[in-house]
């Protein structure tokens, strides 16, 4: 099912998932996004995942009302064993305004547990936007349908 080169990109993250795999309480990913995704393919990632068990931090269920965005997200963050990075055109404006997007990517690339998964655009165009990001092996719905994509990410979070 994984390509040679999405096993060498994905291991260094299933190793992480695993030694995290005994802390309570954690989400098994947080989902990065953009607002502008939240109600499109973010929502269908976020609703595949969940059907085959995965739990996910995803702020349009997880941020109430009232309460303070940031420190929501920080708290998601924290919580959860790896973060997903669902790299789309609109994330790339959102991250280039240095938005709360912008601000996600920082804090995953700083803890080395993300998986970008790229939609609708390349890694070439991720790269001249965050060559940090855009130097991580991910997985495209280019080559695989969203589906597929959420079956990779919930056997690679599996405990």
């Amino acid at each position: 099912m994984y390509t040679p080169a999405e096993v060498r990109a994905l291991t260094p993250v299933r190793d992480s998932v695993e030694k995290r795999a005994s802390l309570p309480d954690l989400r098994d990913v947080f989902l990065c996004h953009a607002w502008d995704d939240r109600k499109g393919i973010a929502k269908e990632l976020h609703d595949l995942l969940e059907a085959r068990g995965v739990s996910v931090w995803f702020s349009e269920k997880d941020v109430a009302l009232g309460t303070s965005l940031l420190r929501e997200i920080d708290k998601g963050l924290a919580k959860s064993r790896v973060g997903v990075v669902l790299v789309t055109p609109a994330l790339l404006r959102r991250v280039q305004g240095e938005g709360i997007a912008d601000k996600e990517l920082s804090a995953l690339l700083a803890r080395d547990l993300l998986v970008p998964i790229v939609h609708d655009t390349t890694y070439e165009a991720l790269r001249e936007v965050s060559p940090l990001l855009g130097s991580r092996s991910g997985l495209s719905t280019k080559d695989d349908p969203i589906a597929d994509v959420a079956a990779k990410l919930a056997e690679l979070v599996a405990i």
